[in-house]
């Protein structure tokens, strides 16, 4: 059974590009994103660590930390970082976990637990499952997890946007629609009864009973 969303994201010592980390105690009360790769020197892996190197402020400004893992050594995760820097116009600017014991990726059922052997004998299509993103809150739980296959690049854009979403509604007793951007309305959650949102929003528009809309609180 792999990890679900509301479960506490498993805790886990590393090395990392950035030194070694216990991630709970590194995450704080921080949101985090934990993103992961097959193996370094991969094609398309190289244009997402280089974009999210170059979207990180916006995470920063969210207060989401962010972490990469490769099944690879961080020795080689800084050997690939300049290829990143050199193709892409952007270093990771966070830290890599080295994963070549497979500890990580196994923790999050990225890889079978039979798992083992030397990471630069397996190919990147050994561990094509590694393509995951967990989104993990300040209370150390999942609140998303995104699986891409190895052809498809990530759309971090989106994972911004539904840090936007997530953020909101941890705050705020609403819901967001499809396709929902900061500023958009936004829709009274299910769980607040029409009492208690006459006291909270006021006047809402209700195309169906079930369905009403106010503005994004501020």
């Amino acid at each position: 059974m792999g990890l679900q969303l509301g479960e506490i994201a498993p805790d886990f010592s590393a090395k990392t590009t950035a030194g070694a980390v216990r991630f709970h105690d590194w995450l704080g009360d921080s949101w985090g994103v934990l993103f992961s790769h097959p193996k370094d020197f991969t094609p398309v892996c190289t244009t997402e660590l280089g974009y999210m190197a170059k979207i990180k402020p916006e995470f920063d400004r969210r207060g989401v930390k962010i972490i990469g893992l490769s099944v690879d050594s961080t020795a080689d995760h800084e050997r690939w970082a300049a290829d990143i820097e050199e193709t892409q116009e952007a270093r990771p600017n966070y830290p890599v976990i080295g994963d070549d014991d497979y500890t990580v990726a196994k923790l999050y059922g990225m890889l079978p637990a039979a798992t083992s052997g030397d990471a630069k004998s397996r190919t990147p299509a050994d561990n094509q499952t590694v393509r995951n993103v967990f989104v993990i809150g300040p209370d150390k739980k999942i609140k998303l997890i995104l699986v891409y296959p190895m052809t498809t690049g990530r759309n971090f854009d989106e994972v911004l946007r539904v840090v936007d979403s997530l953020q909101l509604t941890a705050k705020h007793r609403v819901a967001t629609p499809v396709n929902w951007k900061q500023g958009d309305d936004v829709i009274i959650a299910g769980s607040v009864s029409n009492s208690e949102a006459r006291e909270i929003f006021g006047d809402w528009k209700e195309p169906k009973p079930y369905i009403r809309i106010v503005p994004q609180p501020v």
